[in-house]
């Protein structure tokens, strides 16, 4: 009798053991919104190469001048604020291309000023689609796009949609104002106008017009 009851206690031990640990194998990962917006945002690999975009965080620093030395966020005109120099113009830029630019402004006020800038923040890898689409909004750009597939993830085109007189807005690269790019839908996928469906660039803005709108050449 004594044996068994043993064998008893022992098996208790061991289920006590061995259910918190297959209790916390069983219960599902959570992870917060804000933890998967920074582990999108990380998993943009910032080369030399990178283009610079609105609502991006740059980290400013010129050599031995802390106050010189910055953290900006590229506003939605494409551009930025620093001491002395004023607004510089940053959007269509990589980092290398701004900081001589910074550099050079510089000159006036600092004898051979250094500078370097590092993006802390990337938040311009986004493409915005308005009007007559389903869904309009900003959506993120995290891999290369076309024109009609920016129009697929935004719901596709309602009933009233001009198709044919789709409109992309696209910063121009030195920062200055703003191109304008037509496209036509029927010309896309009817006709010989497959180079109208454009591979979009983070900041690109689609608006889808009404047929009742007045359009003015």
């Amino acid at each position: 009798m004594s044996m068994m009851i043993r064998i008893f206690a022992i098996t208790g031990i061991i289920v006590a053991m061995t259910a918190p640990m297959a209790w916390a194998q069983s219960k599902p990962s959570t992870v917060s919104p804000l933890h998967e917006s920074a582990q999108e945002k990380s998993s943009l690999i910032v080369t030399t190469d990178y283009i610079l975009g609105p609502e991006d965080v740059l980290e400013i620093t010129v050599w031995r001048n802390v106050d010189l030395s910055k953290t900006v966020t590229v506003r939605p005109d494409g551009r930025i604020s620093l001491p002395l120099i004023g607004d510089v113009s940053a959007v269509g830029k990589t980092t290398v291309q701004l900081a001589d630019e910074i550099s050079g402004k510089l000159k006036e006020y600092k004898e051979n000023p250094q500078v370097t800038i590092l993006v802390k923040e990337v938040n311009s890898y986004a493409i915005y689609v308005l009007g007559e689409v389903a869904h309009p909004g900003k959506f993120p750009l995290k891999s290369k796009t076309t024109l009609l597939q920016a129009v697929t993830v935004a719901g596709g085109f309602t009933s009233t949609a001009a198709r044919n007189k789709i409109v992309v807005f696209r910063f121009a690269k030195d920062g200055a104002g703003q191109i304008k790019i037509k496209a036509s839908y029927d010309d896309i996928v009817l006709r010989e106008g497959s180079n109208q469906n454009i591979e979009l660039k983070p900041g690109d803005q689609i608006v889808v017009p009404s047929e009742t709108m007045v359009l003015v050449p």
